[in-house]
């Protein structure tokens, strides 16, 4: 079964939720879920907001498609602009917004029992 989604509608709906919620963020399923190894789940955040430090989900990235962020994990800290596509660390990080921003997370999971 194949689908579209309009990533660009997605961002300007989730941006305008973010901006109004707050908490500052919108997140919304793209594709996948728990019965499926990937999952991406679009994230929008309103300027000067953030994901608080959390664990590593597993194997992931983040593609940001709008604005500019920063993901922090420990010491270390990766910028992105709309286009960039930052490697998830293995430990704990945080994302925070530079300016409204709005990302595309995947995420690799492990199947149980494999």
């Amino acid at each position: 079964m194949s689908s579209k989604t309009s990533l660009t509608a997605l961002v300007r709906e989730h941006l305008e939720i973010a901006r109004r919620v707050s908490s500052g963020r919108s997140a919304h399923t793209v594709y996948g879920g728990h019965e499926h190894v990937l999952r991406q789940t679009l994230i929008a955040i309103a300027a000067g907001r953030d994901l608080a430090e959390h664990e590593s989900p597993g194997e992931a990235t983040v593609h940001v498609l709008h604005g500019r962020v920063r993901l922090t994990a420990g010491d270390l800290v990766w910028e992105g602009l709309a286009g960039d596509l930052l490697v998830v660390p293995p430990e704990r990080h945080g994302l925070s917004a530079l300016e409204d921003s709005a990302v595309l997370l995947t995420v690799g999971a492990h199947r149980r029992g494999a």
